[in-house]
């Protein structure tokens, strides 16, 4: 959008390459300079639309011993909302002081959330060997242990 000298916006017309040129060589150096800063930042907000965000799911260490899974686009702006008491009603305020104890980095928001909620269903255990990056113990936490599962049911 443009703005004439009042103020009132209205649509440019869609112009090729060309006539931009024809255009702007028959303008005035202050016209050039304008356009050129408008072009500037038509770019920079369509490169701004193309770049990936990183959204960061953590796992925070209460004073209590106990853990406090969440999601955030900025980790240290997050953490040091929690270790300063943000929000008084958050599981953390009464908690501190926190430690980080893991992260893990996405491109998607929504594979983020779907971490997130799936760690927040996991036993103490489980997260303790996620922190601690032992997968193997990670795996054997996952197994099934219910009684009806094909490994224990011995009628098949």
């Amino acid at each position: 959008m443009i703005f004439n000298q009042s103020g009132c916006a209205f649509r440019q017309p869609v112009l090729s390459a060309v006539e931009r040129h024809k255009i702007n060589k028959s303008r005035s150096f202050d016209e050039n300079i304008f356009n050129t800063v408008r072009l500037s930042a038509v770019e920079a907000l369509n490169k701004y639309k193309m770049i990936m965000y990183l959204y960061y799911v953590y796992i925070l260490k209460c004073s209590d011993n106990s853990f406090y899974t969440g999601i955030t686009n900025n980790l240290d702006k997050r953490f040091k909302e929690h270790q300063l008491g943000y929000k008084k009603d958050s599981y953390t305020y009464y908690r501190r002081p926190l430690s980080l104890e893991f992260y893990q980095e996405f491109h998607d928001v929504l594979q983020a959330i779907y971490f997130e909620k799936k760690i927040k269903g996991w036993t103490r255990a489980k997260k303790q060997a996620l922190i601690e990056g032992d997968f193997d113990m990670l795996l054997i936490l996952s197994e099934c242990r219910n009684a009806t599962h094909y490994k224990y049911n011995t009628e098949i």
